[in-house]
């Protein structure tokens, strides 16, 4: 191949790869809406994907994000720290709680589902300002490909038995279908 054949290529690769990523993008934003709704309306979390010949290629699933402690008043929590723990400020220029002790704060409240922690010296169970308990990411769903899945998705596109809405679909190839 010659330099202009590879360089046409390149450019071709891209701007179908980014038609592609932007179709992408916006299929997974109705199949996430699709399957909240079916969720609620049928319970159903889970959808197959199968090839128009029945074959199955995937399944996509609804994934729901784990709720961790964060910290989201830094001065509320600081405070509370400085008053309730001081032995674990580390004063410089910068009064700041030491990183170990917020990890492992944090930590405990993760695990506990709740922003509170019992100091273990006194017993005493302390409400922590400035942490919430929430989803570090949105809702989403994921997808997990058969073995043969890509391969067989490939072999219909590029036969043209598969189309893709959005997607301008291959050029009919020598022996290959539409």
């Amino acid at each position: 191949m010659n330099l202009r054949d590879l360089a046409l290529e390149e450019a071709t690769l891209k701007a179908l790869a980014d038609k592609v990523s932007d179709r992408l993008k916006a299929v997974r934003v109705e199949l996430q809406q699709g399957l909240d709704t079916a969720e609620k309306e049928t319970g159903t979390r889970q959808i197959a994907a199968a090839l128009p010949d029945g074959t199955p290629v995937a399944t996509l699933s609804l994934t729901d994000p784990k709720p961790e402690a964060k910290v989201t008043d830094s001065d509320a929590f600081m405070a509370w720290v400085m008053r309730t723990f001081p032995g674990e400020i580390e004063r410089r220029f910068v009064t700041e709680v030491r990183p170990a002790f917020v990890e492992k704060l944090l930590a405990e409240m993760t695990a506990a589902n709740v922003a509170r922690v019992v100091d273990k010296e006194s017993g005493e169970l302390h409400d922590v300002p400035g942490v919430e308990i929430k989803a570090t990411r949105s809702r989403n769903h994921s997808l997990r490909f058969k073995p043969t899945g890509k391969d067989a998705i490939a072999a219909a596109w590029t036969s043209g038995a598969l189309q893709l809405p959005g997607v301008t679909g291959p050029a009919q190839v020598e022996g290959g279908g539409a």
